[in-house]
C-alpha cells in the first residue's frame, strides 16, 4: 500500500531523527507515533500513550523539531496529542492533512536557472507526456545535495497525479526501497507472501520515481530486485525516473547491468545555482512568505549563500519571523547574523555508529545483530571489520569509544582497522564498496534535498 504524502514526509522525518538518537530510543518512544496533519507552524502527531507523550515532550522535543525543520525546510513545532483527542481528529478531517508534503514541491515554485534548466525541462516533459508512452525513459537526474533533485521528483509526481489521476505513481527513496525489500525477504522466510506483495507494488505502476538510487549500490540482492523491476516496467512502456548524487560512472559498485540501463537513458544534471537563480529563489520564497525584502538585502543573501537552496530558504524564514515579531525592517547586519546561524545549523550531523552498522549490514547482507555479535564466520568478520574501519574514518571517536560501541576493546578495533587497510590495498572492488558506503553515510548526514 502506498504511503500518503503526509506519511511520506513523516517517514523522512523519522529517518532524520534516527541520526540523533539510538535505535532503542526510537523504537521505545517514536515508533508508534502517527502523523495527523500539517498546518502553518505545527506538525501534529498522535500517540495512544499519555506517558510516552510526556516523555517525548520533556526530553526529545528539540531533536524532533530540528528533524521536522530539516525535512520540510520550515520552522514548525511538533504537537503531540493522544488518539482519544476528538477535537484534534475532527480538525484533521476538516483540514484533510493541511499542507501536504507535495504542496511544497511543484514545477510552479521551482526556480529555473542556467544550472538546472535542462533537468527542469526534461522533468516537465516527463510529467506532461505520459500518453501514449514515456518521452524520456529512463530519466536520470544527478547533482550534489541541496540543489533540487527531490523537488523535481515530487513535482513530477504531483503534476502527473493532477493531469492523469488514473495513473499509478510511486515515489520512493533508495534507502526505503532497500529496507522494504529486506523486510519482505525476512518475512518471506517465515512463510508470508511479502516478497510477492513488494514486487506487485513496484512492478504494477505507471511511473516509478526512485530518489537517491546510489543507496542501493553494492547491495547485491536489492540491486538484483531493482534490475528485474526496471526491466518489467521498461518492457511494458512505463516511466522510470531516478536521482543520484553523482554521475553513474562514478558509482563503482553499482551493478553493471543497472549502470548500462541508466547510461542508455536521458540525463539531466543539476549544479549549484548561479547568482541570478539564487536571487530568484530568495524573491520567490519571500513572496510565498508574504514579506517584501529590499533589493540590497536579496543581493546580499544571494552573494553569500552559494551552494545550497535550503540555506537560502532558511534565511528567508528567519527574516519572516523577524519582520512579524519585531515589526522592523531588517538591516544587512541582521541578515549577516542569520546567515552565520543558518550555515552553522546546516552543517552535516555527525555520522552515528548505529547508521554505520545499518549501512554495512545492508551492503554485506548480514544482520545488524550479527555485526555486534561474537560470531566469527568469514562474511561476518569482514562486515564487522569494515564497520569499525568506517567508524574510524568518518567519526572523531577514539579506538576505545568505537570498541565500546561494538562490545570490543580498543586493541581489537586497532587490529581490525589495520587489517582492513591492508585488505583494501589489493582489493579494488572492496575498496570501491567501502568508499560508496562512506559517500552514502556522508550524503545522508548532509541531507538529500
Amino acid at each position: 500500500m502506498s504511503l500518503s504524502p503526509l506519511e511520506t514526509v513523516w517517514a523522512a522525518i523519522c529517518d532524520e531523527l534516527k541520526k540523533s538518537i539510538s535505535d532503542v530510543t526510537f523504537n521505545c518512544f517514536f515508533k508508534d507515533l502517527v502523523p495527523v496533519f500539517m498546518s502553518d507552524g505545527e506538525f501534529t502527531i498522535s500517540i495512544n500513550d499519555q506517558h510516552i507523550k510526556g516523555l517525548i515532550e520533556n526530553n526529545y522535543s528539540e531533536k524532533l523539531n530540528a528533524a521536522i525543520k530539516t525535512i520540510i525546510g520550515l520552522d514548525m513545532v511538533a504537537r503531540i496529542v493522544v488518539d482519544e483527542d476528538e477535537e484534534v481528529i475532527l480538525k484533521a478531517e476538516q483540514q484533510s492533512e493541511g499542507l501536504s508534503f507535495e504542496d511544497f514541491f511543484t514545477f510552479q515554485n521551482f526556480i529555473v536557472g542556467s544550472t538546472n534548466r535542462f533537468a527542469h525541462a526534461a522533468a516537465l516533459a516527463v510529467a506532461e507526456a505520459q500518453i501514449p508512452q514515456p518521452t524520456f525513459n529512463p530519466l536520470v537526474i544527478y547533482g550534489p545535495s541541496g540543489v533540487g533533485k527531490t523537488h523535481l521528483m515530487l513535482a513530477i509526481k504531483n503534476h502527473i497525479k493532477n493531469k492523469y489521476p488514473h495513473k499509478v505513481v510511486e515515489f520512493v527513496r533508495g534507502e526505503e526501497f532497500t529496507n522494504q525489500f529486506i523486510q519482505a525477504l525476512n518475512q518471506g522466510k517465515l512463510g508470508l507472501p511479502l516478497v510477492e506483495e513488494f514486487r506487485n507494488k513496484y512492478r504494477n505502476v505507471d511511473v516509478l520515481l526512485l530518489d537517491d538510487i546510489h543507496f542501493i549500490a553494492g547491495k547485491e540482492t536489492t540491486q538484483e530486485e531493482f534490475f528485474n523491476t526496471f526491466n518489467a516496467l521498461y518492457q511494458n512502456g512505463k516511466q522510470i525516473v531516478v536521482t543520484l548524487d553523482r554521475p553513474v560512472k562514478e558509482i563503482k559498485t553499482l551493478d553493471e547491468r543497472i549502470r548500462s540501463r541508466l547510461e542508455g537513458g536521458f540525463y539531466g544534471d543539476i549544479t549549484p545555482p548561479d547568482f541570478e537563480t539564487r536571487v530568484g529563489i530568495v524573491n520567490k520564497k519571500a513572496e510565498q512568505s508574504g514579506i517584501t525584502l529590499d533589493e540590497a538585502i536579496v543581493y546580499y543573501i544571494a552573494e553569500h549563500i552559494k551552494s545550497n537552496t535550503r540555506q537560502l530558504e532558511g534565511v528567508v524564514k528567519k527574516l519572516e519571523a523577524y519582520i512579524n515579531i519585531q515589526n522592523k525592517v531588517p538591516t544587512v547586519a541582521v541578515v549577516q547574523t542569520f546567515i552565520r546561524d543558518i550555515i552553522s545549523d546546516d552543517k552535516p550531523e555527525p555520522i552515528q555508529i548505529d547508521n554505520i552498522i545499518v549501512e554495512v549490514a545492508h551492503t554485506y547482507n548480514v544482520s545488524e545483530a550479527d555485526i555486534l555479535s561474537n560470531r566469527r564466520t568469514a562474511s561476518l568478520a569482514l562486515a564487522r571489520q569494515v564497520a569499525m574501519y568506517i567508524a574510524r574514518e568518518t567519526t572523531d571517536l577514539s579506538y576505545k569509544a568505537i570498541g565500546e560501541s561494538f562490545g570490543k576493546d580498543h586493541t581489537t578495533v586497532l587490529y581490525n582497522v589495520n587489517r582492513i587497510e591492508e585488505f583494501l590495498k589489493d582489493k579494488p572492488y572492496q575498496k570501491e564498496l567501502v568508499e560508496d558506503i562512506i559517500k552514502n553515510l556522508r550524503n545522508n548526514a548532509s541531507g538529500s534535498y
